[in-house]
């Protein structure tokens, strides 16, 4: 089964690849190794989390954001990390495996959950790979990120030859 009839069956569709929202690219080849910059959880332009505390706006997970809902923002940067994987090679089929994914996690001060969090990332590029899915896994707590994103993931995947 391809990675498109994957994502069908999973029911995702993938977006227009994200724009840079600074002065980098979304992703550099080297040799068989795509780095993809930081993927924010970004739908239509917007972030899919967003929340208050104490009336003023806070995406920390542990405050206003559930694991729940840090748990649907790591998926979506998945498939925004998909659409750029797509815009750069063309066709999915040709990755050969997610070798490694660093997630922040904007952080209460007291939250320790952070790999619980991620899970839900990694385990959907699981569904969507198999075992070309598994990877090498950083999470990191973190106390502010752009946009005062909830969560922030950055990718290598590895290209067929």
């Amino acid at each position: 089964m391809s990675v498109e009839d994957k994502l069908e069956k999973l029911g995702i569709t993938l977006p227009e690849a994200p724009k840079p929202l600074g002065s980098y690219v979304p992703c550099v080849q080297a040799g068989n190794l795509l780095f993809l910059s930081g993927t924010l959880p970004l739908k239509d332009g917007k972030l899919i989390k967003t929340g208050q505390v104490s009336g003023q706006v806070s995406e920390k997970i542990g405050e206003s954001v559930s694991i729940e809902e840090a748990q649907e923002c790591a998926r979506q940067c998945v498939i925004n990390a998909l659409s750029v994987l797509k815009a750069q090679v063309g066709n999915l089929d040709k990755i050969k495996r997610c070798v490694k994914l660093n997630g922040y996690v904007a952080s209460a001060h007291d939250f320790t959950e952070q790999p619980k969090v991620l899970n839900a990332a990694s385990d959907l590029l699981f569904e969507i790979f198999g075992e070309a899915g598994r990877h090498a896994r950083a999470a990191v707590g973190v106390s502010a990120l752009p946009l005062n994103s909830p969560i922030e993931i950055d990718f290598i995947f590895e290209i067929k030859p």
